[in-house]
């Protein structure tokens, strides 16, 4: 039973990401490779948040989503008029960056005293303690699986509500025909950075979620692996509606976790669940290009 809540939880943080990924590369039509490091911010922000300023914990998360959201902002802008390959470049260039940032924080802040070892930089930061919520203390994974559900609920509602809004509607007109968009008076920039504002806030609550449940965490949050995975959940499920990020996510966790009932060596499983990633990518694309929930039309 323990185990299949833990799935369930990493099931919810997943499926959290990869909605609000969805905002990004389904209604905008923009590929960005930087999602892990705006979860690594999350995460990170709830840490510290939490255990230096001593924050309660719902005071945490919602640094953590502002944060995220803001870091957001402040890429959005100066990508504005890049598009395509160098768009692409551009968000991998801030996932190195976030990486490369939380992984040599004590050696670039070796000056600022207590600041200098805020992120702790490769070690990470540990033993965080589980919160209390309104009294109840998340100290059993049951309780905190019942926790992570009600955040993502709240969250899969909000992301809901902007999947049938008309501001879903003004993202994807901008996404097939920007100027056409342009004309009829639709702020296309406004639109897309505050999609990348929800996009990235939404993330940050997930990467405070993960942070919750696991109670430590280190720069490997932020690796491109991390974004490739993501992004790989939103494409095998199927990108532009709201079921397509949930079947994804669940794909990608359950299908590689079958492999551990296969007894096999640490080493040969790791190796075997990247090559499982890689071939249901390739099924996914020939078989189902539009994602396996993904809108098709029946011609």
């Amino acid at each position: 039973m323990d185990y299949f809540l833990h799935i369930t939880i990493y099931w919810i943080i997943y499926s959290i990401i990869a909605l609000s990924l969805n905002l990004v590369v389904g209604y905008c039509g923009l590929l960005t490779m930087a999602q892990a490091a705006y979860f690594a911010v999350g995460a990170y922000s709830y840490a510290i948040a939490s255990t230096v300023f001593g924050c309660g914990p719902l005071s945490a998360l919602l640094i953590s989503v502002a944060l995220s959201a803001a870091v957001s902002f402040a890429v959005s802008l100066p990508t504005w008029r890049v598009r395509n390959e160098l768009f692409v470049l551009t968000t991998l260039a801030v996932q190195v960056l976030t990486f490369s940032l939380l992984n040599n924080w004590r050696t670039v802040g070796a000056r600022l005293g207590t600041w200098g070892n805020l992120t702790n930089g490769t070690f990470g930061i540990g033993n965080i303690p589980r919160p209390a919520i309104i009294g109840i203390k998340l100290d059993t994974i049951s309780r905190m699986s019942a926790f992570a559900l009600g955040l993502g609920l709240i969250a899969g509602y909000a992301l809901w509500i902007l999947s049938n809004s008309p501001w879903r509607r003004a993202l994807e007109a901008s996404r097939d025909d920007e100027l056409a968009a342009r004309t009829l008076g639709k702020n296309v920039r406004l639109f897309r950075i505050q999609a990348f504002a929800f996009s990235c806030g939404f993330t940050g609550l997930a990467g405070a979620i993960y942070c919750m449940y696991v109670g430590s965490i280190d720069p490997s949050l932020a690796s491109l692996d991390g974004s490739i995975l993501m992004l790989a959940m939103l494409v095998v499920g199927g990108t532009g509606n709201f079921r397509g990020p949930l079947v994804g996510a669940a794909l990608l966790l359950v299908f590689p976790e079958l492999m551990r009932f296969a007894h096999l060596p640490e080493r040969i499983s790791s190796e075997l669940r990247l090559l499982a990633y890689g071939v249901l990518l390739l099924v996914v694309v020939h078989l189902r290009p539009r994602g396996v929930a993904g809108d098709y039309r029946i011609e």
